[in-house]
């Protein structure tokens, strides 16, 4: 029998799906509070019950901090849009670009998706999907477990998948603040930046 979201007749891939916060998608109060709206509903972030964070949230907070926010992020935009975004879309690029040459068949499929905002965790998943992507590897971009951030992240991925038919094998990585690959980098990083700039006092 035939399964929803498993294409007969294309390769098998793995994806990687790399997952990070969020962003508004402009520096304007529109913007900005349709995004805090979702942010702020996640259960994950405010643990109070909806009956009493609801009205808090669409009668004073929706109606005071997005202009607020929105002047703050107009500070930090830049030509290729919210910093936050564009560096995890360069990190995304770097990882295919890896995962290419390791891979040139195209084994591995990577996409990135934003827990709040766009690009959504949901689209990035039916980009996978598209692609026969039948082993998953979820990377969220935060080093430490934090229910509010990674466990959140979990839940999202879990209600789109939750919605298929069929699901792919699942990997979901939930920290690596401890690997050694990754203090290295981040020590390289520093000896870069000193080399370059000079140590600070």
């Amino acid at each position: 029998m035939t399964q929803a979201g498993h294409a007969h007749g294309t390769p098998d891939r793995a994806g990687v799906l790399l997952t990070n916060l969020g962003t508004p998608d402009a520096p304007t109060e529109q913007a900005v509070r349709r995004y805090l709206a979702e942010f702020l509903s996640d259960r994950r972030v405010i643990e109070l019950s909806p009956l009493l964070w609801q009205p808090i949230l669409h009668g004073i907070i929706l109606r005071t901090r997005p202009r607020k926010s929105a002047s703050a992020y107009a500070r930090i935009w830049t030509d290729a849009g919210s910093p936050l975004l564009s560096i995890s879309k360069r990190q995304a690029g770097l990882v295919d670009a890896a995962l290419t040459r390791m891979h040139p068949d195209g084994a591995i499929v990577t996409a990135l998706g934003m827990r709040y905002g766009t690009p959504s965790i949901a689209s990035a998943l039916e980009y996978l999907r598209a692609a026969n992507v039948q082993r998953l590897l979820v990377f969220p971009l935060y080093p430490q477990y934090s229910a509010t951030t990674t466990g959140s992240t979990f839940d999202a991925v879990a209600d789109v998948l939750k919605r298929w038919r069929w699901v792919p094998e699942l990997r979901f990585i939930n920290h690596y603040h401890d690997d050694a690959a990754y203090i290295t980098a981040l020590a390289d990083s520093v000896q870069r930046h000193q080399e370059q700039h000079g140590k600070p006092d």
